[in-house]
């Protein structure tokens, strides 16, 4: 049995989740809020993330029921998203691998999505609409990896509603997106920019796998490792693209 703990921070949300063989062990994360009608800064972000991130570390261990010694790997979200963020994730995963003495996987965030998505679905080969904050695409698996076959030139579907959300001043917690579908549904919002049917068409539930989470990064990783990838210490930066 292969077992892959991952880190995720690539936004607003910081998460550790730990996966053993297809099946989710662990899952627990922070969510940093802001006030209605404000976005997340990158420093602010990154300070949230430095003040939980132990803590969900600790959780995610203790909801596994494992110790350091049972995880073959430690994999963190390597990018796209926003810098600071990110570079205090990669920071703790590093460390955290170097005093396990476990390998270390650099995961890419979209394709952690896209994993979840396969696993939770059963899915084999799926032609996937990515749906989120940073990107609306169409991605397909073709020639060994994951490529992108068509995406919008505009806005990508999530900032539409975050900057909807933020112009009306519509509360962050639990997320804009959720809070817009809350309202549509009891007719609050009726042809606002047309996003009552956006939403309608994108959204389904915000699903605990389906907003960012350390479970998608530790599948995916786990995918990785089991197909012979690591990232060495000197290559395990961070993108945001």
């Amino acid at each position: 049995m292969t077992v892959v703990i991952g880190f995720e921070g690539s936004a607003n949300k910081i998460g550790v989740g730990i996966v053993r063989d297809g099946e989710v062990l662990a899952n627990p994360r922070r969510t940093y809020i802001t006030p209605p009608g404000q976005g997340f800064l990158p420093s602010e972000t990154s300070k949230h993330h430095r003040g939980v991130i132990l803590t969900v570390l600790r959780e995610a261990l203790q909801q596994a029921a494992l110790k350091p010694a049972d995880i073959d790997c430690v994999a963190y979200t390597k990018g796209p998203g926003m810098g600071a963020p990110l570079v205090t994730v990669a920071i703790v995963a590093r460390t955290v691998a170097q005093l396990w003495r476990k390998p270390l996987l650099g995961v890419n965030h979209c394709i952690g999505h896209i994993e979840m998505g396969r696993l939770i679905t059963h899915a084999n080969n799926p032609t996937v609409l990515y749906v989120s904050g940073g990107n609306t695409q169409v991605i397909a698996y073709s020639e060994k990896r994951y490529r992108i076959f068509g995406e919008t030139i505009d806005i990508a579907v999530g900032n539409c509603l975050d900057r909807f959300a933020r112009v009306i001043k519509i509360s962050n917690d639990p997320s804009p997106g959720y809070n817009i579908e809350q309202m549509a549904k009891k007719r609050w919002l009726i042809k606002c920019w047309d996003l009552g049917s956006v939403q309608q068409r994108t959204f389904v539930s915000l699903f605990r796998f389906c907003v960012d989470n350390g479970a998608m990064i530790a599948q995916a990783g786990w995918e990785m490792f089991r197909a012979g990838q690591l990232t060495d210490l000197a290559d395990s930066w961070i993108t945001q693209r």
